[in-house]
């Protein structure tokens, strides 16, 4: 064989091995995803509602993906160990993170090395106020007599969050900030065992969401002071805002999901439009009714934005109150 047919024939086995590869290299398609169970990821403690949040989504969503959502609870350090283990796994899906507004708030204390930005947006499902709950049997039954007995006593009143840098921290932070009183704050490991030291008596008070404490609100066991939001809630239409005593503020959370920022667009196609459909469900929404969190859903792109507003809200915030970790 002439030297040129060998040249020949060697550039078309190179032709052929590259095509071998090729499925290799090419991006699974959307139709290939997944192929095995989707770990919903949360950075929050069981029992507290971004964990009821993400069981009552997996279920809505059960219908639109054909593998299941298994919710694995991964609370510690306000959020940053559940989002650090989306962060540090493979970026393929098969590992999505509920996010929470933390997100936003830890990088400007130093408590995180990551940000929003390392997150590919999926989409936001929830909204919720911070409010001030104590227990039933508390000598206070309005928010004036809780801060009253609060700026008597400067760093004595106990109020529960779910952790240093947490939303629910900042809440706390902010009600000193506008009203002059000092609390003793308390970190816990999500909301939930918050208020499970509640109520144990461990602590006068928590900053945490509603639908964190309705059941013992509604159980007769706790008592809702004042909500941090712009309007009374749906629920709790016998409890005031903030604003509604004169005190100017209003301070929430928010939860949502997101995966690695480096997942192929493809795959995270399907998770969008699962989010999409999922929260579309009437159970989903039931849920949410049932656990008094308010439905507040944001596809990726706006979720994206408010979530870059958020960050620049927060950092001005803790900059203003001189919050430390």
């Amino acid at each position: 064989m002439s030297e040129s047919s060998n040249a020949r024939r060697r550039h078309v086995l190179r032709g052929l091995g590259a095509a071998a590869l090729l499925p290799w290299l090419m991006p699974a398609r959307a139709e290939d995803f997944p192929t095995k169970p989707v770990e919903l990821v949360v950075p929050a403690s069981a029992g507290g509602g971004t964990d009821a949040l993400a069981r009552a989504f997996a279920e809505a969503a059960k219908k639109h993906l054909p593998q299941p959502l298994v919710v694995n609870d991964k609370p510690g350090a306000s959020g940053v160990v559940g989002m650090s283990d989306v962060l540090n796994g493979k970026p393929d899906g098969y590992k999505v993170s509920v996010v929470i507004a933390e997100l936003v708030i830890l990088p400007h204390l130093g408590l995180s090395k990551f940000t929003y930005a390392d997150f590919q947006p999926i989409a936001r499902l929830n909204a919720d106020p911070a409010a001030i709950t104590v227990r039933a049997d508390a000598p206070w039954n309005t928010i004036e007599e809780f801060l009253a007995a609060a700026k008597a006593k400067p760093g004595e009143t106990k109020v529960g969050n779910s952790g240093n840098g947490s939303i629910w921290h900042l809440a706390a932070a902010g009600l000193e900030d506008k009203t002059g009183v000092k609390f003793n704050h308390v970190p816990y490991q999500g909301a939930a065992p918050g208020v499970v030291a509640l109520l144990g008596g461990h602590i006068d008070a928590v900053a945490v969401s509603p639908g964190e404490v309705a059941a013992h609100v509604q159980g007769g066991k706790l008592k809702m002071l004042a909500v941090m939001a712009d309007q009374r809630l749906k629920g709790f239409d016998k409890v005031p805002t903030l604003k509604e005593r004169n005190i100017d503020l209003s301070i929430g959370t928010w939860r949502g999901l997101a995966v690695h920022k480096a997942t192929p667009p493809n795959v995270a196609a399907v998770l969008r439009d699962t989010a999409r459909k999922g929260a579309e469900e009437p159970i989903f929404r039931e849920q949410l009714d049932k656990l008094n969190l308010g439905f507040a859903y944001l596809d990726a792109d706006a979720f994206g934005k408010a979530m870059q507003r958020d960050h620049e809200y927060f950092k001005q915030l803790v900059q203003k109150l001189g919050i430390k970790p």
